[in-house]
């Protein structure tokens, strides 16, 4: 038998438990044991569940107890879930855990120390829920191709509020407000449309794909706060869709740049066209070009799957570890700002001619009697095209990045 002790029984953390119990003859089949839940670990009390007889309040229960091989962390935050991660590892038992935040922010030494002591540290439910991205892109992907970039809509409650702004016309804080009332969104969203949880986990993706974790507070991250609807209407028009993109690429000097920020996505390329609390992941490959996966990136059903597949994956003796992640110099991190790329940009002003002489060529016009938008039709970086406007003297409203 197989004894797995869950730390956190939220909603992640019940829904895993659920998943493991009910389908415990299907687990059975596949990994050729019983693989069973034998401990939780919570404040709480929950009296009238199923599992009640196995809450404990004290991790030592579970770290102490050699029968129990791996511990799923679904606590999230960083501490204690740091500490209670470190002790399981070093007690011998492999972790899985669906905590973006740790992963992004520890990841180089939580691997290292499950190397050191022979054990698997697992994170598949920390990036896009119930995708199966991070395996296919560790195991698959890299192994055989050179990755080139890695962009995706990772959250999926921007995703819903910028849906809701572009279906029905809703202003940000109306689409917010419905997120909300819908569970889609926290009481405090702030992680969500600022884009912290979408760089946390671009930061992961991009580690994966090319071997070095960055520093989580120093990737560049733009959130959807500032977009107005008359931008959103202005990308339908021209052919777009605005989605909050996490993306991870090497510059041309071989530095990793990753980045977040609201994008103008052509029509044409299958990440415009995910919508609502779906997350959308791209990979290019240098041989198997592009791959994209898609689906639902919260929730406790299809999180839980990610979190137990990874369980199974190491009871069934699956599970593959790479070589553990070293952290990315300054010297190897790219900015993202000094990048060029194509830019839509909104002017306060009527004068088409004005905005022709300070920009060059210029593409996709809308222009009315106080503004006029429009999309450069050659890349520049931001540092250059903010210098633009400055001596310029134009009164800008918006600078949004084309994908």
């Amino acid at each position: 038998m197989i004894n797995v002790a869950i730390l956190g029984f939220g909603v992640v953390g019940s829904g895993t438990a659920a998943l493991i119990t009910e389908n415990a003859e299907l687990i059975r089949n596949k990994v050729g044991d019983d693989v069973y839940v034998k401990r939780i670990l919570d404040l709480r009390d929950f009296p009238d569940s199923p599992f009640a007889e196995r809450i404990t309040h004290d991790i030592n229960d579970i770290i102490n107890d050699k029968d129990i091989s791996v511990v799923c962390e679904v606590i999230g935050g960083l501490h204690p879930a740091y500490e209670f991660t470190v002790a399981a590892l070093k007690a011998g038992k492999s972790v899985v855990t669906s905590n973006k935040e740790i992963v992004a922010t520890l990841g180089v030494e939580l691997l290292t120390i499950a190397a050191e002591n022979n054990v698997s540290y697992m994170f598949e439910a920390a990036v896009g829920g119930g995708i199966p991205v991070l395996r296919p892109l560790a195991e698959d992907l890299a192994t055989v191709n050179r990755i080139e970039r890695v962009d995706g809509i990772l959250n999926g409650t921007t995703n819903y509020i910028l849906t809701r702004m572009k279906d029905d016309g809703a202003t940000f804080g109306d689409a917010l407000a419905g997120a909300q009332k819908n569970g889609y969104a926290e009481a405090d969203p702030s992680a969500d449309i600022e884009g912290k949880d979408t760089c946390r986990k671009i930061c992961i993706l991009g580690a994966i794909a090319f071997g070095k974790l960055l520093d989580v507070k120093g990737i560049s991250t733009t959130g959807i706060t500032a977009l107005s609807l008359s931008d959103i209407e202005n990308a339908e028009k021209m052919g777009y869709s605005v989605k909050l993109i996490g993306s991870a690429f090497k510059s041309d000097d071989g530095r990793i740049v990753e980045l977040v920020r609201p994008c103008f996505v052509p029509h044409s390329n299958p990440l415009s066209h995910v919508f609502d609390v779906f997350n959308g992941v791209s990979v290019r490959g240098n041989y198997v070009g592009d791959v994209m996966f898609y689906g639902r990136g919260a929730g406790s059903e299809p999180t839980a799957s990610a979190v137990a597949s990874d369980v199974i994956r190491i009871a069934s003796g699956a599970a593959v570890n790479g070589e553990p992640w070293k952290a990315a110099s300054a010297a190897e991190t790219g900015c993202a700002d000094e990048i060029p790329a194509q830019y839509y940009v909104c002017a306060d002003t009527a004068d088409v001619s004005a905005v022709e002489k300070t920009f060059g060529g210029i593409d996709k016009i809308i222009a009315s009697k106080e503004k006029t938008a429009f999309v450069l039709k050659n890349k520049m970086s931001l540092v250059s095209l903010k210098e633009k406007i400055k001596t310029s003297g134009l009164s800008v409203s918006a600078v949004i990045e084309v994908l």
